[in-house]
């Protein structure tokens, strides 16, 4: 019986009419007979037509064979005919045993002429494979009509890049011809192009299906596996009528086409040589994001928040997001200088901020636009985490108020990995937004390269599909296509909290830049373009034509927006400076009133603070059956607390646990941050036999305290650190931490670094508190287990190294306050529990990267006394000498520099070798900014003779050995020291680390001799 079951389930996928008509007639057969039912079930009535006509064919005859198999009476004779003759080993197509002669019903779907129908003619097998073949072609255009659609404005190129008409499409493919046009057919209810009709002729269902399918709007939507969803985009499209404009509508959208040509063109006029990236050949789309806005903000969504590349931004800015003009128009003028901090950046990479009233809705809105370097899609996920960070702050848990928008470039699109990422993390529980609309202004270009050179996939927007996002490819130079489109764009994210994508099919009026010279590459091409109207005259010649609007209306609206343009023209002229501060994403308003930017926080909490937290974090729940294992990690925990002393995982626990008494969020995601990749943190217990049964503790310290979430993140870096930087730019008052599975890993994630995280104060005046944990150390793991590249890092920092700031008690501040970042190498539990907390404390926020150590996470001597985190102790920047060396320094011979875990193995190996008295081993903590006040103290403790090394485990081309040693010889100056600093470490090497365990002790070995050697060098 199995082997029957299994020949239904396959033989109804064939491609042969001939077995699918025989599947189809003995549905036919049981259909007209009336069939019977068992158990609520009825096999043979129209009813039953529904799943073999909706193309589940499989799952209805499985129904009705288990049926048989219980009482073959319960399915009509055809039926158990056909079943036993395929018990007996007979193909489809043979177990089929006609039934009496059947009359066509009007229940019977037929393609017949309407005058067989009435007669009760009877069905014969090319009848219904006739309406097979109809049922196919339906099914043909609804997954390949965009193929042929009638995308490209300038009628060049084909937007998937194929010329030919897929053979699906042509009528002759299925045996039919012109003189079956008129032919009658009952159409399925797998479309809606008959609206209230039943019938149509076949001539009319091709033109209709032609009509939806193939002009201006090409819908991909065939490919999501979900009948819901694709039967909604079937209705919205198929439906004859739906796509109507009023003639208000129609004004409208006219009206916003003039904003959007307009400004392009004034600009043009005053600044002719300048690049601003503009947007002529798609300006469709300021109407188009006006548009999704509208009918999202109707829909209950009140903050957008945008990300997007150069092109098009000032336009987007002005016209969609209504910065005032003068603002913009004064970024032209480069005499102007900044009246406050940063370097700035180019205008067209501007972000900002605005609310306003939407005149559609009368409802206000907030627009953003997050500041983004250039094309390379790296503001994305960042797009995405402030999105996800503002619903967690509102309680937006199924994102209804507020909604991500992105817009990408054709080229970029499919040629950005981090495209990839961002669209993966669209339907993750912990990076979910409930939907992004994404735009491609599709240029049909890169900067000189052509499509064909530049993707493999058909479209530039097929990585879409993995997500199962619909995507509505659209001729920009059809405007109201480009609205609907942007209207069920809208529709479909509120429904169903989903990303969409909307292709919109232009041309580049202009090269990459206004200055650029496109013919050199693309001559056919921009000879057409030159000889293009502007989707502006051509849709205003339309409305004209049909008297919606008058040639005089096209000219006062117009006028009216030049005249706004000149206004804010002489406007920016008395414009003194620029202030970098209009155009933050997210102000933070309050945040900086009231507070003292000098003021150097404590960071110290009460010893019952400590105690609490460390009782709830090393308890296991009641009735929470957890492992074996992981008890006696709970049990190692509960011991070092009545100890009053805590690891690496207590004292991380400690500084989440105060912050989230305080009222502070605390966020941290990565790769398998729950557990932690080193097994110590366990932040997340599971239920050993529950499956999804999980516990948080530090979610259960306080009655009132903050929310904590931890969360693991898909095996990305570049997509889920800019997910977290976006995240942390929302809200100056959570603490966003981002670690990493290995430090090595953060070289995926560069982009991030580099252009947000790094420079974003600079750049952008926008300051983030974002936390990176990147695990660092040499345990002979092999080069991509050992290094963070901690030297990227330093290099990326801001101080000078030939400058001594001003002795003082604001020193350290003063430091704190002008750096970029924070770069550090903790060596003590205390100390990373007070750089956690002094991110929250102090009164402006700066990111902190932290080599965060793997060997020391359970080593004894790692660990830290509550004395050194109770009120009153505070960050250390350097930890001096702390044995006998500092009780004699007058003996002291050689003073030894380090960071990180490689003082612990210093520390052992001058035990070993009996020089506690004669080398003095100093820890510096903070790397960026440089200690170089304490570094100075150190140096005026021991004797002026005195030899002074830097000792390092990475090579000496990488780690901080080029970063500390001129700030060193800064300090040496500062001193009237005539010294060189010495360095111990490995030789130089283009590998961060080795991969034989042999060589990594030996090369460790030559670490110490030269740390431990006492004799000066004779360099």
């Amino acid at each position: 019986m199995h082997r029957i079951k299994n020949l239904l389930l396959h033989s109804h996928k064939c491609r042969s009419f001939h077995e699918l008509s025989a599947f189809y007639r003995s549905y036919a057969a049981s259909s007209a007979a009336g069939g019977s039912s068992r158990g609520g079930k009825s096999y043979g009535t129209q009813a039953a037509a529904e799943p073999f006509m909706n193309g589940s064919s499989s799952a209805y005859i499985e129904d009705m064979f288990e049926a048989w198999q219980r009482d073959p009476t319960s399915v009509h004779k055809s039926w158990d005919s056909f079943f036993r003759q395929s018990a007996r080993g007979a193909p489809p197509g043979q177990a089929y045993v006609a039934p009496p002669t059947l009359r066509a019903m009007s229940s019977v779907p037929a393609a017949l002429p309407a005058h067989a129908v009435e007669q009760g003619a009877p069905v014969d097998e090319k009848t219904i494979e006739d309406h097979l073949s109809v049922q196919s072609i339906i099914r043909s255009y609804q997954i390949r009509g965009h193929n042929v659609s009638q995308l490209d404005p300038l009628g060049i190129l084909a937007a998937d890049l194929d010329s030919e008409t897929p053979p699906e499409l042509i009528l002759d493919s299925y045996n039919l011809g012109d003189g079956d046009l008129d032919r009658v057919f009952r159409l399925p209810a797998t479309t809606y192009i008959g609206g209230n009709e039943a019938v149509l002729p076949l001539k009319e269902i091709i033109r209709r299906l032609q009509n939806v399918y193939c002009r201006s709007i090409g819908v991909e939507f065939m490919f999501i596996n979900n009948l819901q969803r694709t039967d909604w985009i079937r209705r919205k499209f198929e439906t004859p009528g739906i796509m109507q404009f009023s003639a208000e509508e129609r004004r409208m959208i006219m009206a916003r086409l003039i904003r959007s040509t307009r400004f392009e063109e004034f600009l043009a006029r005053k600044w002719s040589s300048e690049k601003r990236f503009g947007l002529e050949g798609c300006e469709v789309l300021i109407p188009a994001m006006k548009t999704i806005i509208d009918s999202s903000s109707a829909m209950g969504v009140d903050s957008f928040i945008i990300g997007m590349p150069h092109r098009g931004r000032l336009n987007v800015l002005a016209n969609v997001c209504r910065k005032p003009l003068e603002k913009i128009i004064c970024q032209f003028d480069s005499k102007l200088e900044a009246a406050d901090e940063g370097s700035g950046d180019v205008k067209y990479h501007l972000g900002m901020t605005n609310e306003r009233l939407n005149r559609v809705t009368n409802k206000n809105i907030k627009i953003a636009v997050v500041a983004n370097p250039s094309h390379l899609e790296a503001v994305d996920t960042v797009v995405q985490g402030k999105a996800k960070a503002e619903m967690f702050y509102r309680g937006d848990t199924d994102g209804k108020k507020v909604m991500p928008m992105l817009i990408h470039g054709d080229a970029a699109f499919a040629g950005q990995g981090i495209v990839y990422e961002c669209l993966h993390l669209s339907d993750l529980p912990a990076f979910t937004t409930h939907g992004t609309i994404h735009i491609v202004v599709n240029n049909q270009i890169g900067f000189t390269t052509d499509p064909r050179m530049a993707r493999s996939s058909p479209y530039c927007t097929d990585v879409a599909r993995v997500v199962n996002a619909p995507i509505f490819h659209v001729n920009a130079d059809d405007p109201e296509a480009v609205i609907y489109v942007c209207k069920v764009a809208a529709e479909w994210r509120a429904l169903f909290g989903k990303d969409v994508v909307i292709d919109l099919v232009s041309y580049r009026r202009f090269g990459h830049n206004e200055i650029d010279e496109p013919m050199f590459t693309q001559p056919l091409m921009y000879k057409k373009i030159a000889k293009m109207p502007t989707v502006l005259v051509k849709y205003a010649e339309n409305l004209i034509h049909n008297a919606v609007v008058t040639q005089q209306e096209y000219e006062e609206e117009m006028s009216k927006y030049d005249k706004i343009c000149e206004e804010a023209y002489s406007l920016a002229k008395k414009e003194t400076a620029v202030s970098n501060i209009d155009w933050l994403d997210s102000p933070w308003s309050g945040f900086f009133e009231g507070r003292d930017p000098m003021m150097l926080p404590a960071t110290g909490v009460q010893e019952e603070t400590l105690a609490h937290i460390g009782k709830v974090f090393s308890t296991p729940p009641e009735d929470f059956v957890i492992h074996g294992g992981l008890k006696r990690v709970l049990k190692s925990r509960n011991d070092m607390v009545s100890k009053r002393m805590a690891d690496w995982a207590l004292g991380e626990a400690f500084a989440f646990g105060s912050l989230l008494k305080e009222g502070v969020h605390v966020r941290l995601s990565g790769q398998d941050v729950e557990r932690g990749t080193f097994s110590h943190r366990h932040h997340v217990l599971h239920h050993q036999t529950i499956d999804k049964k999980v516990t948080i503790p530090l979610n259960n310290l306080y009655p009132d305290q903050a929310n904590y979430t931890v969360c693991n993140s898909s095996l990305s870096e570049y997509g889920v650190l800019g997910f977290e930087v976006g995240y942390s730019i929302t809200n100056p008052n959570a603490l966003v931490i981002w670690e990493a599975q290995f430090g090595d890993f953060a070289n995926t994630a560069q982009c991030i670094i580099d252009q947000f995280i790094s420079s974003g104060q600079a750049k952008w005046v926008r300051q983030s508190g974002i936390v990176l944990l990147l695990p660092h150390g040499f345990e002979g793991m092999g080069p991509e287990h050992s290094s963070a590249r901690l030297e990227r890092f330093l290099q990326l920092s801001n101080d000078d190294p030939d400058y001594f700031p001003p002795e003082g008690p604001n020193f350290e501040i003063q430091q704190l306050h002008e750096t970029n970042w924070f770069v550090c190498n903790f060596t003590t539990p205390a100390n990373f529990f007070h750089a956690m907390r002094r991110q929250i404390a102090l009164s402006f926020r700066k990111p902190l990267v932290v080599c965060t150590p793997k060997s020391l996470l359970r080593l004894p001597e790692a660990r830290s006394s509550f004395d050194d985190m109770v009120e009153g102790t505070q960050f250390q920047r350097l930890i001096p000498e702390q044995g006998v060396a500092a009780q004699n320094p007058a003996g002291v011979k050689k003073v030894v520099f380090c960071s990180g875990k490689i003082y612990y193995e210093l520390v052992k190996e001058r035990e070993s070798r009996s020089l506690n008295e004669e080398i003095a081993i100093c820890r510096i903590e903070q790397l960026t900014p440089f200690p170089m006040d304490l570094v100075k103290e150190q140096l005026q403790t021991y004797p002026k003779n005195v030899i002074v090394c830097w000792a390092q485990e990475e090579h000496k081309n990488s780690g901080a050995w080029f970063y500390v040693e001129p700030r060193v010889q800064t300090v040496f100056r500062r001193m009237g020291l005539n010294k060189r600093l010495e360095y111990a470490g490995r030789f130089p090497s283009a590998a961060s680390a080795t991969g034989n365990k042999q060589m990594h002790l030996m090369e460790l070995g030559q670490l110490y001799n030269a740390a431990m050697d006492l004799s000066p060098s004779l360099a």
